[in-house]
């Protein structure tokens, strides 16, 4: 049996699609590899590179699935505790948040966490700037929160409105549109594409906007760049993003880490950085506690079963792989 290496490009439940030099196919994953299975995290999801038998024309089938660079993982949504993965292999996760009634700050930390835990480089992605009627105050209330990732403001309304994004589209790279439903992805994704290949809708009556895009799919752009769209997550569970939130959060851990006392819970010690910082004003409070619950989140998912046991599977190398790669310059 000879395999091909491929790439997929859509998922949709237990269906692929896959690309290899030869062109494009349906694929299926082969019996062995659903029994050596152990976790959802162990199948393909769409920017995985897998090796494959097409020998049938008609349908591929994927024998393994090649290491990952990185791999965007959130918790499912439902009651338990399951991992769900979401894309591999991205370069860059734009994070995309609309100025208009739909901002907001807390999912936006939410975000930045699952974001810099998966290994990709997160970039936050303002839509609608056209409106907004308060857009320097909108940047700055960003700017408090995303720590290290670049803030891009754009408007899919004016011709060159999605030109900041370009410089992270060089051939060979791939990327992903994350954000709440309405806020404008496959919008822009259309004027990267320079056709209307996803389909769009306006907002509702509360102004947040419908699903529309109900599968996960890699597209080709022009310049050579991939990009992943993905259904609108309105609320991200956190599954295993401890190293996340600590980067999400790295001034509250930097306070945190010069209080007098090492195991000080930041509730009434002396000599507690975090509680000066919050006195001063340095900390906003909605931050503090948006730390705290999603340090509990994350908690309460480690002591899952599930969450152990799938703590031993592959993908979890990625976080220290990561750590050890040197990342590529962004611009």
């Amino acid at each position: 049996m000879t395999l091909t290496e491929g790439r997929i490009v859509l998922q949709e439940k237990g269906l692929y699609r896959i690309r290899t030099a030869h062109g494009a196919q349906s694929a299926l994953v082969s019996g062995r590899f659903q029994y050596d299975a152990q976790s959802v995290s162990d199948y393909p999801v769409v920017g995985d590179r897998v090796m494959a038998d097409c020998t049938d024309p008609q349908t591929a089938v994927i024998h393994q699935v090649l290491p990952r660079r990185s791999l965007f993982v959130r918790r499912a949504a439902g009651a338990g505790q399951q991992e769900q993965p979401v894309a591999a292999n991205i370069d860059t996760a734009f994070l995309c948040m609309s100025l208009n009634n739909d901002f907001n700050l807390r999912r936006l930390e939410r975000y930045l966490a699952v974001a810099w835990e998966s290994g990709a480089q997160p970039v936050v992605v303002l839509t609608k700037a056209d409106l907004c009627r308060d857009l320097a105050v909108k940047q700055f209330e960003t700017e408090s929160v995303a720590m290290g990732a670049p803030i891009l403001t754009v408007s899919a309304m004016a011709q060159d409105g999605y030109a900041q994004l370009l410089p992270y589209l060089a051939p060979g790279q791939t990327v992903a549109f994350v954000g709440s439903s309405g806020v404008g992805k496959s919008t822009l994704i259309n004027r990267l594409l320079g056709e209307n290949r996803l389909a769009t809708d306006g907002l509702r009556n509360d102004d947040k906007g419908r699903h529309t895009t109900t599968h996960r799919e890699m597209l080709f752009l022009p310049g050579g760049a991939m990009v992943i769209d993905t259904p609108g997550m309105r609320e991200l569970g956190m599954w295993d993003t401890a190293s996340g939130v600590t980067q999400a959060f790295a001034d509250i851990e930097e306070w945190a880490a010069s209080c007098r006392y090492g195991n000080c819970t930041h509730t009434r010690e002396p000599g507690c950085a975090v509680l000066a910082a919050l006195r001063s004003g340095e900390l906003d409070e909605g931050r503090w506690q948006s730390y705290q619950k999603l340090k509990a989140e994350n908690a309460y998912a480690e002591n899952s079963e599930s969450y152990l046991a799938a703590k031993e599977k592959k993908f979890k190398e990625i976080s220290i792989i990561n750590k050890h790669r040197t990342r590529r310059n962004h611009p």
